[in-house]
């Protein structure tokens, strides 16, 4: 039995409905095994991919054993890809396409069948702290690494007559641009986070695939250590509601969020090894600190999204329609 708080009764039926559904989402996590869940979504079809960031640690026990689960989930669902939102290597991001981290924090842990699949891949601000030419061009060295140009689309097919639209951003310059006087060897003052957002703007009116998700580093609203970019939120959040995108995949903050700006559902993945603190916002549907990741199963009219953490244990589901109800 649900005790709901005496000011809901002033919301919209729509906004208790949709508070009802997430409420009791949350009390199945504990009830169901993410392998009975998956093999649904296996058997059901459409694209299936996993969300993570924040992970290059050369192996350390979080990071191995995020990518173990990760290995294990992307097998049960069939996962085609998968995107992960930056801050690829810690601390200082990779020197070259030689670097010893492409082994030791990204070749030798992901190492399942499963995940020798593409990886899509965006910049971090740790990223910056290296040579960001380099994760491009490393795209030409690896199969499964790919990240063709700092922002970038991709379309994925749904199924026969349903296609995704990706938009792949470069936040940093949008979030963290002073951070080039501390880093003199960066290039990220170089940076046009202007031009950044007209290739956005034009990218999102040229679309006409029933799904938009898009991906970036830094958060637009969020519980953890860093909190909301208000660059994102002044100048990306409305072009996102403007042209009607279901959801956001970021990482930054080293946790697992969901949250809801309107329309837009926002997923925190930033828990691909370390963790830190996170609590709720007036945005806030779930927030847990713990290493993790997140699975996602698309069809035609639905989006299942799973956060599982580096034990394997499903800690929270949801759905998103395609449209907002």
């Amino acid at each position: 039995m649900y005790n709901f708080p005496a000011n809901m009764m002033k919301q919209t039926r729509r906004d208790f409905v949709r508070t009802l559904f997430v409420a009791t989402q949350a009390t199945m996590v504990g009830s169901l095994l993410p392998g009975n869940l998956f093999a649904a979504d296996a058997k059901a079809g459409g694209l299936n991919f996993l969300v993570f960031g924040d992970w290059g640690r050369n192996g350390e026990k979080d990071q191995h054993d995020v990518a173990v689960q990760m290995g294990i989930a992307a097998e049960e669902i069939g996962a085609k890809f998968i995107i992960a939102v930056g801050d690829n290597f810690y601390e200082n991001g990779v020197a070259s396409v030689d670097d010893p981290q492409w082994q030791t924090s990204f070749e030798k842990v992901y190492t399942a069948p499963s995940l020798q699949v593409p990886w899509v891949a965006i910049l971090g601000n740790h990223d910056y702290h290296g040579n960001c030419e380099a994760q491009i061009a490393y795209s030409r060295v690896s199969r499964r690494w790919n990240m063709p140009a700092r922002y970038f689309t991709r379309t994925e097919r749904i199924d026969a007559q349903n296609t995704v639209d990706f938009f792949y951003l470069d936040t940093t310059p949008m979030a963290t641009k002073h951070e080039a006087a501390l880093h003199p060897g960066s290039d990220l003052g170089a940076q046009d986070e202007t031009r950044q957002l007209a290739w956005f703007k034009a990218a999102l009116e040229a679309s006409t695939a029933p799904w938009k998700i898009v991906v970036g580093h830094h958060p637009v609203y969020s519980g953890g250590e860093h909190g909301d970019t208000p660059y994102i939120i002044k100048h990306i959040l409305p072009l996102m509601q403007e042209h009607k995108v279901q959801v956001y995949f970021n990482g930054h903050d080293h946790d697992l969020q969901h949250l809801q700006a309107g329309s837009v559902n926002l997923f925190c993945s930033g828990a691909g090894s370390k963790v830190r603190p996170t609590t709720n916002t007036p945005h806030t549907h779930f927030a847990k600190s713990c290493s993790g990741f997140t699975a996602v199963a698309l069809q035609a009219d639905r989006m299942a999204v799973r956060m599982i953490d580096d034990h394997g244990k499903l800690v929270y589901t949801t759905t998103v329609p395609r449209v907002a109800v």
